[in-house]
């Protein structure tokens, strides 16, 4: 059960984060006239509602359920390397050769704090 929670935090956390970049374009605040606009897209929303339910979990199930120490590097490093793989298939954005070895780093630091 406690991987299914971790999947579901992930999926939101990372999901939020390209759905906000993805609606990020038509975003739009200014002051007109002595009043407020606000226009956001429907993708930016969709992406806040899940990051607000990736913090929610976080916040009131895996820090009550893991020890912080070992969960937050975890989840930190696997986020991380979700988030830059989007980078690459959905915005079609470059990686150097520092990015390759910083996930492989990343990959091996989990690895080696799942050895017990």
């Amino acid at each position: 059960m406690e991987i299914v929670i971790i999947a579901i935090y992930l999926m939101l956390s990372t999901g939020g984060l390209v759905l906000i970049k993805l609606g990020a374009n038509t975003v739009s605040l200014g002051i007109k006239q002595g009043i407020f606009n606000c226009s956001i897209s429907l993708v930016s929303i969709l992406g806040l509602i899940c990051y607000i339910g990736s913090f929610l979990i976080f916040t009131f199930v895996i820090v009550k359920k893991f020890d912080l120490t070992y969960i937050m590097p975890i989840v930190t490093g696997i986020s991380q390397a979700i988030v830059i793989l989007a980078g690459l298939f959905v915005f079609k954005e470059q990686i150097s050769n520092w990015g390759i070895v910083g996930i492989v780093l990343v990959i091996l630091g989990i690895i080696f704090l799942n050895i017990k």
